[in-house]
């Protein structure tokens, strides 16, 4: 059977062109490389090398072992080089889900200075966890999911990492604009345009309108926040977003923001991860970088 130990012998004794000098490479003597070479030939019932005196030369058979030696070595040498980044938390794929759909905003202000801080770790981001978030949590399919509206589960946990409000965002001409605050039932003549997720996962939903007995006249929905914002700016519709989007699309269309309910609609962005990686430095360390940005988008008054 043809071993990993048998292709660096190969690559060794060519690149040393003796079994002397092979030898002293590799920390064997001599006759312990001489025996192993003998070894290597009957296994694979070929010899590999032309014996020039002291000089050894590839045969056809050999030569294909060098060349496979040449081409997987490098590749073991790197994935063990990697398992050990791996083990001291130096580098991995942070892979993170969205349950959040307008979250992928501020996600893009955590990862920027993260994925500077930690050049060998690489970040992917799938975006469509609305209904799976906790199972590809559980199952590996990702390692952190972002998420406002954590579950308990065992092996995981949930870290707060970021405070905001949901509003109502309607055109600045809209009649509610004006107002200090909606009333449920002020909605039940809009349109209410939202992200495509279930109405149950909906604080506009949850919180505002259901408590009241209210349902809008018409629940659309879009899966971009731009084209949404465009909608609501044309008066086809109002939406629930968080006060820190709505200010940043406020800030260039044309655009009013208002408090839902007098008390208004307090929510977090929550971090789950499991709680056997609570060693991998790397995963940590985004939890905590999440939760020093706290970045709030500036206001720019027109």
């Amino acid at each position: 059977m043809l071993e990993r130990v048998h292709l660096v012998i190969v690559r060794e004794v060519a690149r040393q062109g003796s079994l002397t000098a092979a030898a002293e490479s590799l920390f064997l003597t001599q006759s312990a490389l001489s025996h192993t070479v003998k070894k290597i030939e009957q296994q694979l019932g070929t010899p590999i090398w032309h014996r020039e005196g002291r000089s050894l030369r590839p045969t056809q058979a050999g030569q294909y072992l060098l060349s496979l030696a040449e081409r997987l070595l490098p590749q073991f040498e790197l994935a063990e080089e990697r398992m050990k980044q791996y083990a001291a938390g130096e580098r991995g794929t942070l892979r993170i889900g969205m349950e959040c759909a307008p979250c992928y905003q501020w996600l893009l202000k955590v990862v920027s200075p993260y994925l500077a801080r930690f050049p060998d770790v690489d970040v992917d981001v799938k975006q469509r966890f609305q209904f799976g978030g906790i199972g590809a949590l559980i199952g590996y399919d990702i390692d952190v999911l972002v998420t406002p509206d954590p579950l308990n589960r065992p092996g995981l946990r949930f870290e707060p990492v970021f405070d905001y409000e949901q509003v109502l965002v309607v055109a600045e001409n809209h009649p509610l604009a004006g107002e200090r605050y909606v009333k449920p039932e002020q909605l039940v003549d809009e349109t209410l345009i939202t992200y495509p997720v279930e109405t149950d996962r909906l604080d506009i939903y949850n919180q505002f309108l259901r408590p009241a007995g209210i349902i809008p006249r018409r629940h659309k929905t879009i899966e971009t926040t731009d084209i949404m914002l465009q909608m609501v700016a044309s008066h086809r519709g109002v939406a629930a977003l968080p006060k820190w989007l709505a200010e940043e699309y406020a800030d260039r269309m044309p655009l009013a923001i208002v408090k839902l309910g007098k008390q208004g609609i307090a929510k977090q962005i929550f971090l789950g991860t499991r709680e056997d990686d609570a060693v991998v430095d790397y995963l940590n360390l985004f939890v905590e970088f999440a939760r020093e940005s706290n970045w709030q988008t500036p206001r720019v008054r027109r």
